[in-house]
């Protein structure tokens, strides 16, 4: 038996092969929703000009596979920056949608602090062996949000401000970077691709 399992790979596989990429994502939205998405797709901050370089899977393939719902808020935040962020990397990055109610055991899976949260982000090998995952929601969110529902009286560093959607953007872009350049230093897949 190698040494390398994950045994939840059969169930990322499946889940993977049935979601959708992400136009056909937005599609299944109404036209109220599908105008938010418009809307936070296009107020998007440019990403850094080394983000290219940053997103190379030099060779190999990452499956991301997001567990998202369309009529989230928090997902229309987030997840027209995860689109982008794939788009940047190429095709070695597969992204994929899959509504949040679709597939029970993976939603159960993919619980944050035991709720049924969303967006779920996970990222996977060519083997669908999970590299790890990433949600619900960014630090600056929830520096935001504990700012606000926290009270005034002590203000916590690093709490947004008008920057909160470039912080959220740059937290995206280094979890992906984190995944992907784990990806090209696991010791199986350097023996696969030979580097």
């Amino acid at each position: 038996m190698s040494a390398y399992i994950d045994l939840r790979s059969d169930l990322f596989r499946s889940a993977f092969a049935g979601g959708v990429a992400y136009p056909e994502y937005l599609a299944t939205g109404n036209d109220r929703e599908r105008a938010a998405w418009g809307r936070a797709g296009a107020a998007l901050p440019a990403l850094p000009q080394d983000a290219g370089t940053r997103l190379d899977p030099a060779g190999r393939i990452v499956n991301v596979l997001c567990l998202s719902g369309i009529w989230c808020g928090d997902c229309v935040r987030s997840v027209p920056i995860v689109a982008r962020l794939a788009e940047t990397a190429g095709p070695s990055v597969d992204l994929r949608f899959v509504d949040r109610d679709a597939i029970p055991e993976l939603r159960d899976e993919l619980r944050v602090l035991g709720a049924m949260r969303v967006p779920v982000v996970v990222f996977l090998t060519e083997d669908f062996h999970e590299i790890g995952r990433f949600g619900d929601r960014p630090l600056a969110v929830y520096r935001e949000k504990a700012a606000t529902e926290l009270g005034a009286a002590c203000p916590l560093p690093g709490s947004a401000d008008g920057g909160a959607l470039a912080a959220e953007t740059d937290e995206w872009l280094d979890v992906f970077e984190r995944m992907i350049l784990m990806a090209r230093l696991a010791p199986p897949l350097r023996a696969r691709h030979g580097d």
